[in-house]
């Protein structure tokens, strides 16, 4: 679960997650987007605005570039600036990064 990463981001950076216009919340199976969602408190309205990797598909050994474009993309097309992308893995890895686009 990306959760622990998403917390550690907020601590170290001073954000908090409602200055996130966007988010790309990497989505392998549907129970695990529900537990993130209610421990992070997720607004459903910005986060996966395009779909998740349900929904668009999870590229084994390629998932975090999807997450990164897909981000990139929404928030270009959407003229936001502060996204917000987080990635998990097997056996408990997880990343987050705060993507500012200028």
């Amino acid at each position: 679960s990306p959760v622990p990463a998403v917390k550690n981001l907020l601590k170290n950076s001073g954000l908090k997650l409602d200055d996130f216009e966007l988010i790309e919340l990497n989505e392998a199976f549907a129970a695990q987007y529900l537990g993130c969602e209610r421990e992070l408190g997720l607004n459903r309205e910005i986060t996966n605005v395009n779909g998740s990797g349900i929904g668009l598909g999870h590229p084994v050994g390629c998932t975090g570039a999807r997450i990164m474009v897909s981000l990139i993309y929404a928030m270009r097309k959407r003229g936001k600036t502060l996204g917000l992308a987080t990635l998990c893995g097997g056996g408990g890895v997880s990343m987050a990064c705060a993507l500012e686009v200028l």
